[in-house]
């Protein structure tokens, strides 16, 4: 049996607290005592509803989504911590795909809808990720919809992510009954050059918008006296000067990538600045993780975490079949085999920074789950069929699941692993 129990240390403790439990000596921090056991029961108990009552208060947000956030950084544990990886597994048939028809969503542009553009097999309409240990929950497109009220969503990245803010778009319109509801907010119809894209679900008062930067840092012209081969200035230590319009937003999602080559990037003059001096030796990888420090610091320092859910999706896995992107050979199926397609030196720099970040940031490692989808790519469907795509997918597709894993994070209350 315990007859004491002594503090001597208790000038973290609230002065109000003490007053509300008449523990008047506590406002001085005197050293006091507990003779009774069952003092200590009932001084406890109080003290631990303080505690999940002052807890329940931090994590309640009207302005952010209810769900706990995860956590994919090496200092912090991770609320999905449990047995299920969900990007290790592999695609299994199921008739209940696609979706949605990307003929009846008006933003499913031309160029991802296979089907629209020539294509008569739908077998690849028809697979679902399955993880190794676990089931990824079938959403409610109604009560995500619900879920969404008031809220705004922003994609930042390439064409790659605009083919997820697309595949979302017709993803929740499945759930609206009056379609002239969802539109875009100024009228324009979707390309690919224009920087910010913002479509209104008016019944649920919230927005999905798109935000180009294929490069996620700065471009601009280059220095004075620099030589000719030099078309544009990549600042890599500046975020892109549209990221003010980014921060006020309830859920983010980030891709970069595909546009860090040497044909995308030196053969159109393209060469990589710091601190005002360009870098000509410079390579590709160590520019693409200086941008990615740069964003990191970014969201350490501007982005409000509390409210702004925040995601990284790592390097989506291509099927080129000759090294020169010129040749794309699309099968019916998916492969058996990831064939090494699994693994990416772009997607290890994401993964090693999302986990550094000192704010929540979960990481959407699409990597190994594409690697097998060689069959879902846009190929010669597209809206120019002389030039072959084997870095795009076709909508319905690829990009569904990546939602659909956006949404399980977000409202499941599964447990899952993310590394």
């Amino acid at each position: 049996m315990v007859n004491k129990l002594k503090f001597s240390s208790c000038g973290h403790i609230r002065s109000d607290l003490a007053k509300d439990l008449n523990f008047s000596k506590l406002k001085h921090c005197h050293t006091w005592v507990f003779h009774s056991f069952n003092g200590v029961l009932l001084i406890g108990s109080l003290l631990l509803l303080f505690v999940v009552s002052i807890g329940s208060g931090y994590f309640y947000n009207t302005n952010s989504f209810q769900e706990p956030i995860v956590h994919d950084n090496a200092n912090r544990t991770s609320k999905f911590g449990g047995e299920c990886n969900v990007f290790v597994g592999n695609w299994v048939p199921d008739e209940s795909y696609p979706l949605y028809n990307a003929s009846e969503c008006p933003f499913a542009e031309q160029g991802f809808s296979c089907l629209a553009n020539g294509r008569e097999d739908k077998e690849y309409l028809k697979w679902r990720w399955k993880p190794r240990n676990c089931e990824i929950p079938r959403f409610n497109v109604h009560e995500i919809l619900e879920k969404l009220r008031g809220k705004r969503v922003v994609f930042v990245g390439d064409s790659l992510s605009r083919t997820q803010w697309e595949s979302m778009i017709c993803i929740l319109m499945t759930g609206v009954e009056d379609k002239k509801s969802v539109y875009e907010v100024k009228g324009r119809n979707i390309t690919r050059q224009i920087r910010h894209l913002q479509v209104r679900f008016r019944s649920f008062d919230f927005t999905v918008e798109f935000y180009r930067s294929i490069f996620l840092v700065q471009p601009g012209t280059p220095p004075k006296h620099s030589p000719k081969r030099i078309k544009k200035a990549l600042m890599l230590d500046k975020l892109d000067d549209i990221n003010k319009e980014w921060i006020q937003s309830d859920l983010l999602i980030f891709n970069t990538g595909h546009w860090w080559t040497p044909t995308k990037l030196f053969e159109l003059g393209w060469y990589f600045q710091i601190d005002g001096k360009m870098k000509l030796g410079m390579t590709i990888n160590g520019a693409f993780k200086k941008a990615l420090a740069t964003w990191k610091s970014w969201i350490e320092k501007k982005v409000n975490t509390n409210r702004t859910r925040v995601f990284f999706r790592t390097f989506e896995a291509t099927h080129w079949s000759d090294g020169s992107h010129e040749k794309c050979d699309v099968p019916q199926n998916p492969w058996s085999e990831t064939n090494g397609k699994d693994e990416s030196v772009f997607s290890d720099m994401i993964i090693d920074t999302v986990r550094n970040v000192s704010k929540p940031v979960t990481l959407l490692h699409v990597t190994p789950m594409g690697a097998y989808r060689s069959d879902a790519h846009v190929g010669t469907w597209s809206d120019n069929p002389l030039v072959p795509d084997c870095s795009h997918y076709c909508l319905p597709g690829v990009p569904d699941m990546w939602n659909e894993l956006l949404f399980a994070f977000l409202f499941s209350d599964q447990q899952y692993q993310i590394h």
